[in-house]
């Protein structure tokens, strides 16, 4: 039963669900649009993306190095079978994927569609395998927000409509900074045990000193690139839910700001509140597309 609940945590429950948003998302914006007129290719996409991400994250714990535990106080018996498995449910959902894919080729996906879905695989694959691994490479944060807030919901967008819609970039865009400083956030708490390992996480390429600032300006720059969608003629009332959620963001950046000037550290706290603003934006944008 604890292997199962390892694996479980190997997978990566919370970038899934961030997944599911954002691909419904994507579908909810060409919903708005008029255009989500594929149940079937709605289905079949979602499967391939969760599958793919469940893979990637798997893949991501199967190299990782011999000096880094899986688990705490593991054996050398444990880590062997939790790697076996790992390696071997991944290559059972890239098989899945495999067939999924010519399910939707035989459904004569757009072009545009197939795109995403190649961007998708390959941040995917780049992010879990070397010799990129792109996971601990100073890169990988960029990697994911791209990943989850852009190639997702784009992906998922033209698989109803065939082609790409400048309503995308206006949402997309303004969501990857978000994202970027949630995962940004989330490398702080584990500084210690990467530095001991030698992961090169973006928070050390960059050092805490630069991470704080640049966190600050994500998340407001992502707040007014929201405040600027009126302006490229797209409804006030279509964003503003968007901005019951920035009062939190903004005590994120402070509470931040507290910790960087020696304030006591409550990582658990700051990275449950990143967290939240980033799934409860995501899921006000998704509701406000479907209802409207």
């Amino acid at each position: 039963m604890k292997r199962i609940k390892h694996l479980l945590t190997f997978s990566n429950p919370l970038l899934l669900t961030l997944a599911a948003l954002t691909y419904t998302l994507g579908t909810g914006i060409a919903r708005y649009l008029g255009r989500a007129d594929h149940p079937l290719l709605f289905g079949l996409g979602f499967g391939w993306v969760m599958l793919t991400l469940l893979a990637m994250n798997l893949l991501t714990v199967y190299f990782r190095p011999p000096n880094e535990p899986l688990i705490v106080e593991e054996t050398i018996k444990e880590r062997d079978w939790l790697r076996a498995a790992a390696f071997q449910l991944s290559l059972a959902a890239l098989g899945v994927v495999a067939m999924l894919t010519v399910f939707l080729f035989l459904n004569s996906i757009a072009p545009s569609a197939l795109l995403f879905a190649i961007l998708i695989i390959l941040a995917a694959l780049a992010y879990a395998l070397p010799p990129l691994r792109l996971v601990y490479s100073g890169f990988g944060e960029f990697t994911l927000a791209m990943l989850f807030a852009l190639f997702i919901p784009a992906f998922s967008l033209t698989l109803q409509m065939g082609t790409v819609h400048r309503l995308l970039g206006a949402v997309t865009f303004p969501l990857t900074a978000l994202t970027f400083a949630t995962f940004l956030v989330t490398n702080f708490p584990d500084f210690s045990e990467d530095s001991k390992y030698e992961r090169l996480t973006l928070l050390i390429r960059i050092s805490w000193q630069r991470a704080v600032p640049l966190h600050h300006i994500l998340v407001l720059s992502a707040y007014f690139l929201f405040a600027g969608m009126p302006l490229l003629g797209f409804p006030w009332a279509l964003i503003a839910p968007v901005f019951l959620i920035m009062p939190f963001a903004l005590f994120q950046i402070f509470w931040l700001q507290k910790i960087s000037q020696g304030a006591p550290p409550n990582w658990k706290f700051l990275t449950v509140l990143s967290l939240s603003v980033l799934g409860l934006t995501t899921y006000i944008l998704t509701i406000t597309f479907w209802m409207r």
